[in-house]
Order: C-alpha cells, then structure tokens, then sequence
C-alpha cells in the first residue's frame, strides 16, 4: 500500500470521530445511570442496588479491556478498518439491547440484558483505541504526545455534547430512554466513512519488527510493566469518578452531576490541544506528575464541596489534573516501548479498563454501606423518611469519592523518581522505529 493512497487528514477526521463516538456513550451512561438505578436495581435489591449499578456500568469496562488484550493483537492482521467497523457495530448492537430491556418486566432477563448491552458498548470502546491509537502513531511518529493528546480531546468533546443532550432531554421531559439513540448516528457515521477510507499499516509493521520481537520488547523491558501498573491508577482517578459523578454529587451539592461532567471534558478538551508545549518545558512524565498531583486534590476537594459554585471549583482542580492522564500514559509507551507496537498501548489501555472494573463496583459498595450505616442499619433503609434517605445518599455519596481521592497520590514517587532519573540523564529522548524496515 503505498503513502499516496492514505489521505492522513480523512483518518485525522475518522480518529477524531471514533474517540467522539466512545466520549458520547461514556456521557449517555454516566446520563441514564440513576434511571438505571431507580427503575431497575432499587425494585430488585434495594440495599445492594448501587453496587449492582457499579458492576453493570463495570461491564462496559470490562468489554473494553477484553477488546484491547486481544484486538490489539490482532489489529496488525486484521487491520484497522476492519477493528473500527467492529466498534461501529458494538455501540449499535448495545444502545438497541438497552432499548430493549428498557420495555421488559423487571426481573433477572433484564439485568441480563442491561449486563450484555453495556459489555457490547465497552467491545466497542475498545476496538476504537486498539485502531485510532496505533492509527495516530503510524501517522505521526515525531509528535505522539502531542497528536495522542488532540485525539483524546475528542473523547472530552463527546462527554460535552452527550452531557448536554441529556440534560436538554431530562428538562424537556423526555423519555429517558431518548438517550440510546444519541449513540446511533455516530457509529453509523463512522461506519460509512471508515468503510470509504484507506488506513497505514501500524509503525511496528512498517518498521518490520516480528511478532517475536515485539514480545521480547515487552518481557525485557521491566521498565513498561511498572508503567503498566501505573495505568491502573491514573485510569482509576480520571474514569470511575467520571461515570460515577451524576449519582454522587447530585447528591452531594444539590445539582445535576453530568453539568459538571459537562464543565470538565470541556476543559479537557482545550487543554489537551496544549499539550505538546507543555511536554516541550516539562517532559511526559513531568506532566504525568503534576496531574496527578492536582488530580487528588481535586477528588477530595469534590468530596467536601457543598454548593455548587465549590463543586465547579473542585472540578477545575480535578480536570486539570486527568485532563492528560490517559493519553499521554499511552504516548509514554509509544515513545519508549516503539517495537511493543500496538500491543502495548493495548495492554495499556487493558490495565485501565480492568481497573474501572474494579473501581466502580468498589465505589458502589462503599456507597451502600455509607447509606446503611447513616440510615442505623441496611433494614431500616426502607423505612427511611424522604428527607432522612436524602441525607444517607449524601453521605454514602462524599465517602464514595473520598475513597479514590488518595489514588493518584499513590503515583507521585513513581513519577518523580523517573523524571529525575531523566533529567539526570539528560532527558528522554522518544525512539523512533519508522525509518527502520523500508
């Protein structure tokens, strides 16, 4: 396939509007979340329906990090056409699958349903990173953390719109269940154009690394599992609190949630254009070691804010912080571990999906058992006057975000150390494998 045919800008809009796409679901999610709640997981287990909730919203993750593991393995065989046709169809088959169980009896069928449609849309997601990732570093291989940092600010930008859409459909009246067609016309979209469009081959390929190489790349370099684990947390401190925030702090200040939700991925989404120069000044994991400074800051700052002018001040703390989290974790491994090729920004992108998988049931049951504990026990829940309910799901609510503020605190060490290392050294300088195997 030669270079002429690959038309960067049309995959620029293709990237852009795959990332839009999975930004758009996380959005509705985070949206239909309390009617999930109320009309489903409340008639079934009143005591335990938060973690139920927890655990349903976990299968999106869960699809996701599958996809990433195997698809990112595959994504160099199959291509990258193929994957992001996949992840059209995913996020199609599961907003129609929660259509569907939103006209069945409550009852186990329809908490199977709503298990399977979230774990499709999360099959989705994850398609869409194992393609659009390695897509960029193909296309740009002296800017990654750049060109990764405006790819990702596309999700922000889906979360801003998806956010706003349901809030218009929660004032206008409308039927809740509005909201799964709000993910129909995107994917369709994105089918129609990836399906006209020619993609690169990944940069390992072109570069003519094996598959055995790319392995060893992996198992030799100690250095990309402690990044690996890294993953686990700076994904746990910018996603679980961002699926969770329309139940939490809805409760907490009074306010619809998914407004702040709104107010940070639009912040998210100006600033990761800005990333470039900032690493130009401070280094990838300099940047990596500030966010996540400002990042759990800002997650107990949410905790105790009561109104809501200190929640939209929390907020800004807290965006700033994982406003750069994921997609630069993601250009740190491109940059260092080139020859791990797609692989390894997909087990990258595993690690961060199996921990919301965790994360959020975790952030469910310590919701529940703040809300028991404040109403004097799980069976007298039920018998709770509307004013004492409200006070126990406010108080479940701040000890839920309290509990994952300390997470990206965890990562200062690791990050400073490793930045001073570089610094000492002179500075990191990216590897570049494209100009080899031509």
């Amino acid at each position: 396939m030669s270079e002429m045919q690959i038309d960067r800008k049309r995959l620029h809009h293709v990237g852009n509007l795959s990332i839009f796409m999975i930004g758009l679901g996380f959005a509705v999610r985070a949206n239909i979340a309390p009617n999930l709640q109320a009309e489903i997981y409340d008639k079934i287990d009143l005591v335990n329906s938060a973690a139920m909730l927890g655990e349903a919203l976990g299968a999106t993750f869960t699809g996701f990090a599958l996809t990433l593991l195997f698809g990112s393995a595959l994504v160099d065989l199959i291509g990258m056409k193929r994957m992001l046709l996949l992840s059209a169809l995913g996020y199609v088959a599961g907003a129609l699958g929660l259509l569907a169980a939103t006209t069945m009896t409550v009852g186990p069928a329809v908490e199977t349903t709503v298990l399977v449609s979230l774990l499709l849309t999360g099959l989705g997601w994850g398609a869409v990173e194992a393609a659009s990732n390695p897509m960029v570093a193909a296309l740009y291989p002296e800017e990654k953390t750049h060109r990764l940092n405006i790819l990702h600010a596309w999700w922000p930008a889906g979360i801003v719109v998806g956010g706003l859409l349901g809030v218009a459909i929660t004032a206008l009246g409308i039927p809740w269940e509005v909201n799964m067609f709000v993910l129909l016309i995107p994917a369709l979209v994105l089918a129609f154009m990836v399906a006209r469009s020619v993609f690169p081959q990944t940069e390992r390929v072109a570069a003519g690394v094996s598959y055995g190489e790319m392995f060893a790349e992996l198992i030799k370099r100690p250095m990309f599992w402690v990044f690996w684990v890294c993953m686990y947390l700076t994904a746990a401190a910018e996603l679980a609190p961002g699926q969770w925030v329309n139940i939490a702090l809805s409760n907490i200040v009074g306010m619809q949630g998914i407004l702040l939700l709104v107010y940070v991925s639009a912040l998210m989404f100006v600033m990761r254009h800005f990333a470039g120069p900032i690493v130009q000044r401070i280094s990838s994991v300099g940047l990596m070691f500030f966010s996540c400074l400002s990042a759990g800051i800002g997650l107990y700052l949410l905790s105790l804010a009561s109104s809501p002018v200190l929640a939209f001040a929390a907020a800004t703390v807290w965006g700033v912080g994982v406003c750069y989290l994921w997609p630069t974790m993601l250009a740190i491994t491109s940059e260092r571990f080139p020859r791990g090729g797609a692989m390894a920004m997909g087990l990258m992108g595993f690690a961060g999906g199996m921990s919301i998988q965790f994360v959020l049931p975790q952030m469910g049951s310590i919701f529940d058992a703040a809300k028991a504990e404040a109403a004097g026990g799980a069976e007298k829940l039920a018998s709770l006057s509307p004013e004492a309910m409200e006070g126990a799901v406010r108080y479940a609510s701040v000890e839920s975000f309290q509990a994952v503020a300390y997470v990206p605190l965890l990562l200062l060490p690791v990050f400073g150390a490793i930045w001073l290392f570089d610094r000492k050294a002179g500075g990191h300088q990216a590897e570049n494998i494209s100009a080899k195997g031509e």
